[in-house]
């Protein structure tokens, strides 16, 4: 072995230890909608005095965090998003109605006398309940020592301001300094100083805050304060044995109270647990079929080396899931089917390499075989890298302008990127260098499986069709593809998901067997009569309806009991209408950001007319795909906008590879007509480009089988798109840079280093340069 495959065997070897290490050590992290439970958007809201930004959203969500623990949810996740929204995550919780009311409630801060206590385990001297109207609460405090409150003195409102700053000069630690509006002030001053009356240590000298009938602070009033005389404004401190942390907490505490913010659920997501149980078993079973698959068909085609692949493309399988849970990455449905997605595209790079050092053998059957695998590495980087860029690039604008689970594909699809370019760049290599070192690989050309040309290439060399002597009847051809697709959009309209439109959509599963007619008819006996009922799933019945509130839901859910019996809430999504025109307006600009970015990036890389070309055959391909599922009457929603930006990301990277090799051998034959070259470039890139698409379409056909509901709808986007991406690449990418090449009058590009490389590639250490 040479020094470098070595060193790729040695880091192979390391990084999959580690790999494995993390695999069997952690547990992955699940999202809402694998685990099953509740998740909220609140969106905060400008009141009469306050206005909502990020300072006002951080104290609101530190009162919601203090709410939501009372009610004893296991691990509840509270977490800005923005400017002025919070995402509350409330794992197991499937009837959300007492969190949404508890959640629905603006802060009440108060502050009140203390007129007596009672020690924690000791029983109150007396059972008789305060007298109504009288104002006493009795409360217990931060110790849980019950204290008898009197009536409330002073709210929230009259807060000013509440800081947290560490007294270094008096020793006093940390402390929490209040200031007050002018009258509550002088409230504040009249409140400390009838406590101060009584003598220091006294239950009764103590004033206590309570948020949300909560006791949140009760300090005892100085004793160097005199009866009456009380504590003005501002230089009122509380003081105590406080961290940082706690001090901060408190005043955060008090001054939320002091401005509430309002909030609305703008969305609510809620998913059994059984759904997300179903969807990992089914999402295994399609990997695992689909792997399978993938890796007999690519063992099948690439013999020795195929198989070795095959090992790089489990390796990948254990690096990427390692990388997911090593990183903390919340793993949500849509991450969950990029993952398995991911493990099809895996073998892209591995393909283009051993293509590549097909066509060495073939051009130069005397070279060793070490020496064509080399080469095939080189000439193939460039295609790779430029590949993978473009899906790190759709899965860049998944994360930045996708909203929910759909991040989640963005951050899964990145991660699967760089592990497949690490699986065929170092893992993939190491293991066919160190086999293409053995004599017996390198004899036997059978063996191998890149020493002969595969049956595709073989058959398009004798049959060597002229596809490009006309180009625009492709573009006619496309043309009519895409006016079908247009037309299914006009006629038959987008069925937008309640994500887009706002609304809500439940899906329930019943005991009792329930047609459709039925449960439309039941439900509107029952008051809901503008719902549209549908069949989902194993016969489970989804009901959309617009404007629908959790008592509304948990009366539909009613009514639908009577007929189907026991009635399981399987998935339920509320979006507010405000929401849903963002998300609507977001998916827009999402689509307009891949299409300029793409274009740019094309662009440097290549000639403008192949960028155009490129970005064309993009918009041929999404059209295409919005067109049927317009047809299909399949709805738009969230997880088919990732499946779209998938899309793009595949469409270009196949023109990509297929415009790459138009430009080596471009520069290589100069006078050669254009249309020569195309045609070239699209036969010797075929053979890829089909056993790519095979890797990608078994994984897709798992999904769609066993996906269910939730995954059916985006494998079936994703074969749309990479039938029609394949197609675009060839027949609409590259006639349209034919024509617009006939209207520039640019020269054909120069030779680069890259490329002069690439015709003279460095001599193998191994390889003396010696032939007979």
């Amino acid at each position: 072995m040479t020094r470098a495959t070595t060193v790729r065997a040695v880091l192979a070897a390391a990084v999959l230890l580690v790999s494995v290490f993390i695999t069997l050590t952690m547990s992955p992290r699940l999202g809402l909608d694998l685990q099953g439970g509740t998740r909220m958007v609140l969106q905060a809201e400008d009141s009469a005095t306050v206005e909502a930004n990020r300072e006002t959203t951080d104290r609101t969500l530190e009162v919601l965090r203090q709410r939501i623990d009372s009610l004893g949810v296991a691990e509840p996740v509270l977490t800005r998003s923005g400017e002025d929204r919070i995402i509350v995550e409330l794992p197991d919780v499937q009837d959300p109605r007492q969190a949404a009311a508890v959640i629905g409630r603006t802060a009440q801060l108060s502050f009140h006398a203390v007129q007596g206590a009672t020690p924690p385990g000791t029983e109150p001297e007396s059972e008789t309940e305060p007298e109504s109207g009288s104002g006493r609460l009795p409360l217990p405090d931060e110790q849980g020592t019950q204290l008898d409150l009197g009536p409330a003195r002073l709210s929230g409102a009259g807060v000013k301001d509440a800081t947290a700053s560490f007294e270094a000069q008096q020793a006093a630690g940390w402390t929490v300094k209040l200031d007050f509006h002018k009258d509550a002030g002088k409230d504040w001053t009249r409140l400390t100083g009838e406590a101060a009356c009584h003598p220091a240590g006294d239950e009764r000298r103590r004033v206590a805050i309570v948020l949300d009938e909560k006791v949140i602070s009760s300090p005892q009033v100085d004793p160097s304060v005199g009866c009456q005389a009380g504590l003005p404004s501002g230089s009122t401190q509380i003081t105590g044995s406080f961290s940082a942390k706690e001090a901060r907490d408190l005043a955060l505490l008090i001054k939320g109270g002091a401005l509430p913010v309002p909030v609305e659920i703008v969305e609510q997501r809620t998913v059994g647990p059984t759904l997300g149980a179903a969807a990992i078993d089914a999402s295994a079973q399609a990997a695992l079929i689909g792997a399978a698959a993938t890796a007999l068909f690519i063992t099948f085609v690439y013999r020795l080396f195929g198989a070795l692949a095959a090992v790089a493309l489990a390796a990948y399988g254990v690096i990427s899931y390692a990388a997911l849970v090593g990183l903390g990455v919340t793993l949500t449905l849509p991450g969950l089917a990029g993952f398995v997605l991911a493990i099809g595209m895996a073998v892209d790079a591995n393909v283009l390499v051993f293509e590549r050092a097909r066509e060495e053998c073939q051009d130069r059957p005397a070279r060793s075989l070490r020496s064509a695998l080399t080469t095939g590495f080189q000439k193939a980087f460039s295609a790779v890298a430029d590949s993978n860029i473009t899906t790190l690039l759709a899965a860049g604008l998944l994360f930045f302008l996708g909203s929910g689970p759909v991040k989640g594909f963005g951050v899964t699809l990145a991660i699967g990127v760089v592990a497949s370019m690490f699986s065929a760049l170092v893992i993939a290599r190491a293991l066919t260098e160190i086999a293409a070192g053995s004599r017996f690989v390198s004899d036997y050309r059978g063996v191998n499986g890149i020493a002969r040309p595969g049956s595709v290439r073989t058959w398009l060399t004798r049959k060597d069709p002229q596809l490009f002597r006309k180009p625009v009847r492709w573009l006619v051809v496309s043309t009519a593809l895409v006016a079908v697709a247009v037309a299914g959009i006009v006629v038959r309209g987008v069925d937008l998901g309640v994500e887009f439109t706002g609304g809500r959509l439940v899906e329930y599963s019943t005991s009792r067997p329930v047609d459709v007619e039925t449960a439309r008819s039941t439900l509107a006996d029952a008051g809901f009569g503008d719902a549209e009922v549908t069949t989902a799933g194993d016969g489970d019945i989804s009901v959309r309806t617009g404007k629908l509130d959790n008592d509304g839901e948990h009366a539909l859910r009613e009514a639908l009991a009577t007929e189907g019996g026991e009635t399981t809430k399987v998935r339920d999504e509320l979006i507010g209408p405000s929401l849903g025109d963002e998300l609507r307006r977001n998916a827009l600009i999402a689509l307009g950001v891949a299409v300029f970015v793409q274009l740019a990036y094309l662009a440097i890389r290549f000639r403008w007319t192949f960028a155009v070309a490129s970005v064309v055959g993009m918009v041929h391909d999404v059209v295409i795909v919005v067109g049927a599922f317009a047809w299909l009457g399949r709805p738009v929603d969230g997880i088919f906008l990732a499946a779209l930006l998938t899309v793009i990301g595949y469409s270009v990277n196949d023109s990509v590879v297929v415009f790459d090799r138009v430009r080596e051998l471009w520069a290589g034959n100069r006078k050669t007509p254009l249309a020569t070259i195309a045609r070239r470039a699209v036969l010797q890139t075929v053979p890829r480009t089909v056993n790519t698409g095979m890797g990608a379409l078994f994984i897709l056909v798992a999904l769609a089988v066993l996906g269910g509901d939730s995954l059916a709808d985006f494998a079936l986007a994703l074969l749309i798109g990479i039938v029609v991406g394949t197609w675009s690449s060839v027949f609409t990418a590259v006639p349209g840079a034919l024509v617009l090449e006939r209207t520039t009058g640019a020269p054909p590009p120069v030779p680069g280093k890259a490329s002069r490389r690439a015709r003279a590639p460095r001599r193998d250490p191994l390889d003396n340069g010696a032939r007979v």
